[in-house]
């Protein structure tokens, strides 16, 4: 990928102005991490303080293979971005030593904050400016979005395992509960919130919808989570079997769609892979076009998929007591099922952008260079544009402009209104 320049008539994705909004986003993202990550130390502290190295060493181990593979992405996006996007960052020798270090996710939180703290503090930031700080939050979504459900989806699972098997929850447990539940929510609505950044013809998602969003993702997720915690409860021994099952058939769904989002080959397989770790839980697509047909087969698999691993267990615990815990759970479920269910229904209904009455110039025709229009025309200054997650909003909406494949990543250049 290059540093390429743009003609006056190219039409790339302009990104909207860095907000108070994005960098409030960006904060509590960076809280979210460092809450869900001191929640999990502290989980397989007491577990292997209380003689369960077992759990201890699942939960840790989850957090490992999380961290080494968010880490994989973030230093091969570094040494992927042009240089002159790297201006204001460490050397390359303390990058690495960085991400050696699993520090590499935590410095561009870091960094994120910085610059966007710098841009919304600024009277007249630049485009360049804005520019760079929506850059740098697009990478940081990605890669949020992979530690979550590499560690906090298979953790939540596991967690729940355990307060089945031993009919009782410590306070340790209940809360990496409540933080890995708000911390996939959350990273699902982050990385919507920076899709639509791309989309000329697609507005943002404003307060009211952003907690619709989050709402019904969450409790959407509850139904899956719970049926693989019971499913492990019956077979204990079989729910790897089960996640490898899903998971090779997902990678190959993924691998049949032709994906090619990273540079070099072994790291396109490793992506491939995390999307169907994803895939494993929740929908996410990764190739262009109508995707109707698609979320359609994969949400039909899903209810089967999940709705199998729930007879399984009924069958075997039949019949249940009023006052059964796993009675409780099951109706919980369900509820959370159908709030979920209508919760969508009423986002795509009354909250969905599309619905809102700004219109699409708030976002795309701010001039900050103080020239006036030439010709009914503003020629708006250079600034960078994070291709690795314009080609994923491509995917995801199959109206978005095609014009963006043909720019490299940092692409500079020029955009006439």
């Amino acid at each position: 990928m290059v540093w390429s320049s743009c003609g006056p008539k190219c039409s790339i994705p302009w990104p909207p102005p860095y907000r108070h909004q994005d960098l409030f986003f960006a904060l509590m993202g960076t809280l979210a991490f460092l809450g869900d990550l001191g929640a999990d130390l502290w989980m397989a502290a007491s577990y292997v303080q209380a003689g369960d190295y077992h759990w201890g060493g699942l939960v840790f181990g989850l957090l490992v293979i999380s961290s080494l593979t968010t880490q994989l992405f973030s230093w091969a996006w570094y040494q992927s971005d042009p240089k002159e996007l790297r201006q204001e960052l460490p050397t390359n020798q303390t990058l690495l030593v960085l991400h050696v270090l699993q520090l590499g996710y935590l410095y561009r939180c870091l960094h994120v904050l910085k610059v966007g703290f710098h841009v919304c503090r600024m009277e007249a930031a630049t485009e360049i400016q804005r520019g760079y700080a929506v850059f740098l939050s697009h990478d940081i979504s990605l890669l949020r979005l992979f530690e979550t459900f590499l560690e906090s989806a298979p953790q939540l699972t596991l967690v729940l395992y355990i307060i089945f098997r031993t009919s009782k929850a410590e306070t340790f447990q209940l809360l990496g509960i409540s933080t890995s539940f708000l911390c996939i929510a959350w990273a699902l609505l982050d990385y919507h919130q920076s899709l639509r950044c791309f989309l000329r013809d697609k507005h943002k998602l404003d307060p009211a919808s952003s907690v619709i969003y989050f709402l019904w993702n969450f409790l959407l997720l509850c139904p899956r989570i719970l049926s693989l915690a019971l499913f492990a409860l019956l077979f204990p021994n079989y729910i790897f079997l089960h996640f490898l099952g899903v998971w090779l058939t997902m990678l190959l769904w993924v691998s049949l769609q032709g994906t090619d989002f990273m540079e070099h080959a072994g790291l396109e397989w490793l992506y491939r892979a995390v999307v169907a770790v994803i895939l494993y839980f929740c929908w996410f697509n990764v190739s262009e076009g109508k995707t109707c047909h698609r979320s359609a087969i994969y949400y039909t698999f899903l209810i089967i998929d999940s709705g199998i691993l729930i007879t399984a267990w009924l069958w075997n615990n039949i019949p249940l007591s009023w006052d059964s815990h796993f009675l409780m759970a099951l109706l919980a479920s369900l509820l959370c099922c159908l709030l979920g269910i209508l919760l969508r229904i009423t986002y795509y209904k009354k909250f969905h952008p599309t619905k809102q009455a700004d219109p699409l110039a708030s976002y795309y025709d701010e001039v900050d260079n103080g020239q006036p229009m030439r010709d009914g025309a503003v020629v708006l200054q250079q600034a960078a544009v994070n291709y690795r997650m314009s080609k994923l909003s491509q995917c995801y909406y199959a109206d978005v402009s095609r014009e963006m494949r043909h720019h490299g990543n940092g692409t500079i250049g020029t955009m006439v209104v």
